[in-house]
């Protein structure tokens, strides 16, 4: 198949973690001997934080505005088997009217944030990357996150089909490495500052900080405030790129995930450092929300922590059990989480949609 993909980016990950998911899928569509065209607008705050120059297995062409790329979309869509629109992508409404006008194959939307999405319609505020049709005029929606959130984007959003396609790490880039010791620490955290995280944030792990002041903590992310409440052992790496995860994870004893509140509240939403982390065989603490256990199993290849008590139970574990319980979600990503399972599940849902394909919900 030839997919042409309009993105918010595949070639920065900073602020973002849609860049390093791109990544892996097109290469894993690649190594399946599928065709990827990324359409990525070049705005400077990617363009200055660029980590990769290239769609891996496939063509990235980056834009300056749409005018100026509307013709070769345009030549692209009509070769495509399946045009692909995501959620934030700044053109996203005049990619799905070309796709629309001009298109021969599948038309696709896979939202990455869609209990952000949900809910900013229910408040009432503007979505740019959703028109006045909603998502009517795909043949499949895609969903970051599952549960009930699937059921929401038909009877909101008047998607036909709708099916999720969870976040996967390629275990080629995040495997264990040697730990480094400027990212040494007994508790990290990797994630771009976020309002609606934190509370968590602070709760889970800058409070527990305080609390065991002779042990090494580490921040990791773009776009932290000034009065972010550090202290004297919270380390900071203002921006780690993709290259440098594998050491991130593998240099800290344990790592703690935070969800947004939105995403948690709907559940079904593990992220891609979650994976990542995994992946890298360090051991994820992670906040709670529905479904978790149908990625990992709490107390086995996860710690759930809803609290500073929670936190600090967890760095208090013995070195042995952390490390079966990293294993143990290392193995569990490898079955069932990496780029590959994701891209075979992509294909399988768009291999479903024949002529005589009338199923509503896809299940993965």
């Amino acid at each position: 198949m030839k997919l042409v993909v309009f993105g918010l980016t595949i070639s920065s990950s900073w602020g973002n973690g849609h860049a390093t998911l791109w990544r892996g899928l097109c290469r894993s569509l690649a190594r399946l001997g599928h065709q990827v065209v990324f359409f990525e607008r070049d705005v400077p705050y990617y363009a200055g934080a660029r980590d990769c120059d290239h769609c891996p297995g496939g063509r990235l062409v980056l834009y300056p505005a749409w005018d100026d790329i509307a013709p070769l979309a345009a030549a692209e869509i009509r070769e495509a088997d399946v045009t692909i629109v995501t959620s934030y992508c700044p053109d996203t409404l005049e990619a799905t009217r070309l796709a629309v006008e001009a298109g021969r194959g599948l038309r696709v939307f896979y939202d990455l944030d869609t209990p952000v999405t949900l809910a900013r319609i229910e408040n009432g505020q503007e979505v740019g990357y959703i028109g006045e049709r909603g998502l009517a005029d795909f043949d499949l929606v895609l969903s970051f996150t599952g549960g009930a959130t699937l059921q929401t984007l038909q009877t909101r959003l008047g998607a036909k089909r709708v099916a999720p396609l969870y976040g996967h790490v390629d275990p080629a880039v995040h495997r264990p490495v040697a730990p480094q010791a400027h990212y040494a620490a007994g508790l990290s955290y990797l994630g771009t500052y976020s309002e609606d995280r934190q509370a968590a944030l602070e709760e889970l792990l800058v409070v527990p900080a305080r609390r065991r002041p002779h042990q090494r903590f580490l921040i990791a992310g773009a776009q932290y405030p000034a009065d972010f409440p550090w202290s004297s052992n919270i380390y900071f790496v203002r921006h780690l790129p993709p290259s440098e995860h594998p050491a991130f994870f593998s240099s800290s004893r344990l790592t703690l995930n935070v969800t947004r509140a939105s995403m948690a509240a709907a559940g079904w939403c593990p992220s891609g450092r979650l994976f990542e982390a995994a992946a890298c065989q360090t051991a994820v603490l992670s906040d709670a929300w529905p479904g978790i256990e149908e990625f990992f199993t709490p107390g086995a290849e996860i710690l759930i922590t809803a609290s500073c008590r929670d936190t600090l139970d967890a760095l208090d574990r013995e070195d042995a059990e952390i490390a079966r319980i990293a294993r143990a979600a290392r193995e569990r990503v490898l079955d069932e989480h990496t780029s590959d399972h994701r891209a075979r599940e992509l294909c399988g849902y768009l291999g479903a949609l024949g002529p005589a394909s009338t199923p509503e919900l896809m299940e993965a």
